[in-house]
């Protein structure tokens, strides 16, 4: 939880640090399940749902959901399994410890390419600080 929490401040901080959009920040667990989710004040209510989506979308595909290429009817076709929760946009990524998937994180509310530079640095700075906190 702590984890997840962390991680979604940071995603949030890098927004605000370069000056994007109010975002929706969710950190998912490797089921699936919603661990943490905050939007900024002024984000869209929908953003929430979005980032929850683009999050389980990189979990499922097992890697980012900006880089998902598939045909609009293979893509209504997962969406349809997956309850709309399918989202092959950018702003979705693992969030992993070396080689081990811990869950994902997901971002919505600006561009889709400044959603996944939120959550992919934030996940880049929480690797950062374990690795620097165990040579400790």
């Amino acid at each position: 939880m702590a984890d997840a929490d962390w991680l979604v401040q940071a995603a949030l901080a890098v927004g605000a640090e370069r000056g994007f959009p109010p975002l929706a920040v969710a950190v998912i667990d490797v089921a699936g399940e919603v661990i943490t989710l905050r939007r900024d004040d002024g984000g869209m209510p929908m953003t929430s749902r979005i980032a929850v989506a683009k999050a389980r979308t990189a979990l499922s595909a097992l890697k980012p959901s900006g880089q998902i290429e598939l045909p609009g009817g293979i893509v209504d076709s997962i969406q349809h399994l997956y309850g709309g929760d399918f989202v092959p946009w950018a702003g979705g990524v693992l969030v992993t410890d070396g080689e081990l998937i811990l869950g994902a994180a997901g971002a919505s509310g600006a561009h889709a390419l400044e959603d996944e530079e939120a959550v992919r640095t934030a996940v880049q700075r929480w690797q950062e600080d374990r690795s620097a906190a165990g040579q400790k």
